[in-house]
């Protein structure tokens, strides 16, 4: 990693829920959440936790030099509105697969 920069994952120990445009996405207390310098806390939902019959794949990768490459999923009205890291490098292994999104209910 970069001299400063840091990653913690822990498990976020509350109730994690998605809504978009009315519809729940997502609901979980299983979470991760993810801190990084520089960025948001981010929750990272395991799959069984997610509606991936509301999703479609989407083209769209990203690389972060300090998780890996991201794939993303959309809705209609919102392109790439969920990411997931299939193979994140190894210091950030637990997030495997866990599909995170933009905004998230905490309780």
């Amino acid at each position: 990693m970069t001299r400063g920069h840091r990653i913690t994952i822990e498990r976020s120990g509350g109730h994690v829920r998605v809504v978009h445009a009315g519809q729940v996405l997502a609901e979980s207390d299983r979470s991760l959440v993810l801190r990084e310098t520089g960025c948001p806390e981010r929750y990272y939902i395991p799959p069984e936790d997610v509606r991936l019959d509301l999703l479609t794949p989407s083209g769209t990768q990203t690389h972060c030099p300090f998780k890996g490459t991201a794939s993303y999923w959309s809705r209609p009205d919102a392109a790439d509105l969920v990411w997931a890291y299939p193979d994140p490098k190894p210091d950030v292994a637990e997030i495997k697969d866990h599909l995170c999104f933009y905004e998230v209910e905490v309780f």
